[in-house]
């Protein structure tokens, strides 16, 4: 992999943007160029947020804007219907399936349905619904290192919020694919 396009869509409070700053972060830790660039609607939870992520192993990244994608997470059905088309033939479609009854319209990518809701309410902490969908893109992609994913974990989750790093980590792990 010399450079990977990532894209994550979703409403506000869906973990969408640390989706998006956890997999940079992680690409940083393990000495590769990334860049994070969110975009959200004026509204805080319940508006529309994504967020672009390119990572490169060889090169500085020079636009984190991005025209396809190699990986793309929609986590609701209005961010399938708009960036289903943003995937590059040959890519990864994750689709939030908690929320998402609709599947997708193209044959020509790969498309993973997670049930990220379903697997957190079974973890007991509906919350980590993005950490199980960070997980499968990770699991599929093979971007990062999953180490480097946890050293961004225990640095998210430290101090007060120290109790949600071992929920956070099964979370991670909870999607297989089928």
């Amino acid at each position: 992999m010399a450079t990977n396009k990532l894209f994550f869509a979703g409403s506000g409070g869906q973990g969408v943007l640390t989706m998006g700053q956890m997999v940079t972060y992680a690409a940083m830790y393990a000495d590769m160029n990334a860049t994070w660039l969110p975009s959200y609607g004026p509204e805080m939870r319940g508006g529309t947020a994504n967020c672009t992520v390119v990572i490169s192993t060889d090169k500085p990244v020079s636009c984190p804007l991005i025209y396809e994608a190699d990986n793309v997470v929609v986590m609701n059905l209005p961010s399938l219907k708009k960036f289903e088309s943003l995937v590059k033939p040959g890519g990864n479609l994750f689709v939030n399936s908690t929320l998402i009854e609709e599947k997708a319209n193209r044959d020509d990518i790969n498309v993973y349905y997670v049930d990220a809701g379903g697997i957190a309410l079974k973890l007991g902490n509906a919350r980590t619904a993005n950490v199980v969908m960070l997980g499968a893109v990770v699991e599929v992609s093979k971007v990062v290192p999953v180490e480097m994913i946890y050293k961004i974990m225990e640095k998210t989750f430290s101090g007060r919020k120290a109790h949600l790093l071992d929920i956070n980590k099964q979370a991670f792990h909870a999607w297989k694919p089928e």
